[in-house]
């Protein structure tokens, strides 16, 4: 497996990825309630995917094996983590936490001491076990319980 920056030509790849994680593995969170599930899918569109990846002040993150994508992560100039998904055939193989350690390290590369986001339901533990905290109540993100706002102090790593 290796970790790259995806690139517009990814967004086709990347996009079937947030899609099916989403739909598949955040259950806890959607409770197949079509109105929450297509508000949460709405921005998830190849063009606006490849717009992620061409953005300034972010980085669109790929896991990917071969040239198949395992996972897509996101991280703001400012450390703050806006996506952090693998794809259903990928899950328990320390993919997501290899991906967030790189969306860790890039938001380090940028200057950054402390990483924010906001977790889903079912990722919540995943976040705790990697050493986030709670900064607050959760917000209710898309008409969901969950939305978890987090935080962790990072260091460069020597």
């Amino acid at each position: 497996m290796e970790i790259r920056d995806a690139t517009p030509s990814d967004a086709v790849a990347a996009c079937h990825v947030l899609r099916k994680s989403i739909s598949q593995l955040c259950f806890a969170d959607h409770r197949n309630d079509p109105v929450i599930l297509n508000a949460w899918l709405a921005n998830k569109t190849p063009e606006i995917v490849a717009g992620w990846a061409r953005q300034n002040g972010s980085s669109l993150l790929l896991a990917v094996e071969g040239d198949a994508v395992l996972a897509v992560g996101a991280v703001t100039d400012a450390g703050e983590i806006r996506l952090n998904y693998v794809a259903p055939n990928a899950r328990f193989r320390g993919v997501s936490r290899a991906l967030l350690r790189a969306l860790e390290a890039r938001a380090v590369e940028r200057g950054n001491k402390r990483c924010t986001l906001t977790s889903t339901e079912t990722a919540h533990r995943f976040y705790r076990s990697a050493g986030y905290i709670d900064d607050g109540a959760p917000t209710g993100k898309f008409g969901t319980a969950g939305g978890y706002p987090m935080s962790k102090e990072i260091v460069a790593e020597s």
